[in-house]
C-alpha cells in the first residue's frame, strides 16, 4: 500500500498526538475479558474475509477504479480513534482528485463522485479497506463510526461529551448506522442521534449487541440505499 493514499490534492500531513485535542481518557470501558473477546472477533472474521473475499476482490474493485479515472486506488483520512488518539482510515477512492476531500461531506448527485464511486458508496462497499484498519487493531468491525476531524471538532463544539464516543475503538459499523443513520449528516438532530446511540452502545456493549448489530446493518444497506451516496 502505498504511503500517499488520497482522494485530495496532495498536502504534507503528520500526526501530532501532543495537541490540545488530544485527551486520554483514563477508564477502560470494556474490560480484560471483553478487550479480548472483541479483538479475537474482530481479528477472525477479518482475517477470514481477507484470505476468501478480499483477495480476489479489491484486485477487481482496483482496477475498475484506475480504469475510469485518474488517481490512486485508495483514500486515507486522518480520523480519531480510540482515546482521540489520530490514524489514518482506510477506504477505496470514490471521488475525483480534490481539495475538500477532508472538509466537505458528500452530497446527492455529488460531481465528485466517480461511476464507480457512485456503486461503491451505494452499496458501502468503499468502507470494506477498514478491515485493514481493524487487522492493524486501529478500529473494530463494531463501534462508532470515525468522523473526518473537522467534523469532530465542529460536532463536540455542540454536543455535550461528543468525545465519549472515543473510549473505545471506532468501528466499520455502530448501532447508529444499523439504525438507519448513514452517510450526510445535514442537520444537528441527524449527528445528535447518531452520537446518543454511540453513547449507548459503550454503555451497554456485549457481543451478542455487536451480532445484532452486524445484521442490522445488513437489512438497512439492503432495505435503505437512499441516505447512501
Amino acid at each position: 500500500m502505498p504511503s500517499t493514499i488520497t482522494e485530495r490534492k496532495q498536502v504534507v500531513k503528520s500526526i501530532n498526538t501532543k495537541e490540545k485535542y488530544l485527551k486520554i481518557f483514563p477508564v477502560a470501558m470494556f474490560d480484560e475479558s471483553q478487550q479480548m473477546i472483541k479483538r479475537i472477533f474482530d481479528v477472525t472474521l477479518s482475517l477470514g474475509l481477507t484470505v476468501f473475499v478480499f483477495s480476489w476482490l479489491f484486485p477487481l474493485i482496483g482496477i475498475i477504479i484506475k480504469l475510469t479515472s485518474t488517481g490512486p486506488v485508495f483514500f486515507q483520512q486522518l480520523r480519531h480513534g480510540k482515546d482521540n488518539v489520530p490514524f489514518f482510515c482506510y477506504k477505496f477512492r470514490t471521488m475525483y482528485i480534490n481539495d475538500q476531500a477532508d472538509t466537505k461531506q458528500a452530497t446527492k448527485d455529488d460531481p465528485r463522485i466517480t461511476w464507480i464511486g457512485k456503486f461503491l458508496r451505494k452499496s458501502s462497499m468503499d468502507e470494506l479497506p477498514q478491515f485493514l484498519n481493524v487487522i492493524k487493531g486501529e478500529m473494530s468491525i463494531v463501534g462508532p463510526r470515525p468522523h473526518a476531524m473537522p467534523m469532530n471538532y465542529k460536532f463536540s463544539a455542540e454536543i455535550d461529551n461528543f468525545m465519549f464516543r472515543h473510549t473505545v475503538k471506532p468501528g466499520i459499523t455502530g448501532l447508529a448506522q444499523a439504525k438507519g443513520f448513514r452517510g450526510e449528516t445535514k442537520d444537528f438532530y441527524d449527528i445528535y442521534s447518531r452520537c446518543k446511540l454511540d453513547i449507548f452502545y459503550v454503555n451497554n456493549w456485549s457481543p451478542m449487541l455487536d451480532i445484532k448489530i452486524i445484521v442490522w446493518t445488513v437489512f438497512s444497506m439492503l432495505l435503505d440505499k437512499g441516505k447512501a451516496y
